[in-house]
């Protein structure tokens, strides 16, 4: 089966591509490229699937994504109502080391650049640490042209590969089978319906029906496709959601969170939250705020 990439728009005078959004939201379907994938979100608040595995994030991260590794930056619900005036933001740089680049990452000097980056090909998040300095580069980067967005290209790459904090990687799957063009839209709108609903009741007869699969082959398909069951990915949204809400202090009670993340049962909440996070609701709540009150006391 041919696997159909997404195809990055690369100029006949580029190597390194370095690309602005302003979008309602982001690009929503699971795909992926040849091309190494850098992306400073800006603006905005959403799930990065990458991978077996999801991450929030929101303005001020930064991750590196490794060639081939279907993802999708799926944008809060909010971002899709009609007439929300949201908006995304995010400043993204592609390259792709076995492309143009070949032959410069070919030298002696730009070595241990190709090692940092075969070593993650799963991808990153870049820590908080050094996102100031990276970002800064990648802006002046995307305003350079010629000689000069290549020398801050080599300035970029010191900075990534320089990183000695250790990288835990964005997907743990190993390599997810090819995605085709069809398939990545395919799980995009299982991701849509699910992200959608996930506060709702959701059986897998409603999620097959939204793939167009029986039962048993939805099964079959989305833990090929994904390296998830429906009800691990489907548990692991809802605790995503229900940890965004325990820290936004915006429900009364903790059981409050349980219902509204589509869960019927205190109990099966705990549970599934311990299973996720490897602590309770009321642990992981406890535990933020004693960071946030340490983090305010350096800060003071």
């Amino acid at each position: 089966m041919k696997v159909l990439q997404f195809t990055i728009p690369v100029p006949h005078d580029k190597s390194v591509i370095a690309e602005k959004v302003c979008l309602p939201y982001h690009y929503p379907y699971l795909h992926r490229h040849k091309e190494i994938q850098l992306t400073w979100i800006q603006q905005g608040e959403g799930t990065l699937i990458a991978g077996n595995n999801m991450h929030d994030y929101s303005a001020g991260d930064l991750f590196l994504i490794g060639a081939n590794l279907p993802h999708v930056f799926k944008s809060n619900p909010e971002y899709f109502v009609p007439n929300s005036n949201k908006q995304i933001e995010a400043l993204t740089i592609f390259f792709n080391p076995e492309g143009a680049l070949a032959p410069l990452f070919s030298l002696p000097e730009l070595k241990p650049s190709l090692i940092f980056m075969q070593q993650h090909q799963q991808g990153f998040k870049v820590p908080h640490s050094v996102v100031d300095k990276v970002s800064q580069i990648m802006i002046a980067l995307q305003k350079a042209s010629g000689p000069d967005q290549l020398i801050q290209f080599f300035h970029l790459l010191k900075g990534l590969t320089n990183i000695k904090t250790k990288l835990d990687p964005l997907s743990t799957y190993g390599n997810l089978p090819g995605i085709t063009e069809n398939e990545g839209i395919r799980i995009g709108n299982i991701y849509n319906y699910i992200m959608q609903h996930y506060s709702e009741p959701i059986t897998l007869e409603d999620v097959a029906k939204v793939a167009y699969m029986t039962p048993e082959s939805f099964c079959r398909y989305f833990k090929k496709h994904t390296g998830h069951t429906f009800i691990s990915f489907l548990n692991e949204i809802r605790i995503n959601e229900a940890c965004k809400k325990l820290i936004a202090h915006k429900f009364e009670s903790i059981n409050t969170v349980a219902y509204k993340c589509g869960f019927k049962s205190i109990t099966n909440f705990n549970r599934v939250f311990k299973c996720v996070i490897g602590n309770s609701p009321r642990g992981y709540l406890d535990s933020y705020n004693n960071n946030l009150i340490s983090l305010n006391r350096a800060a003071s």
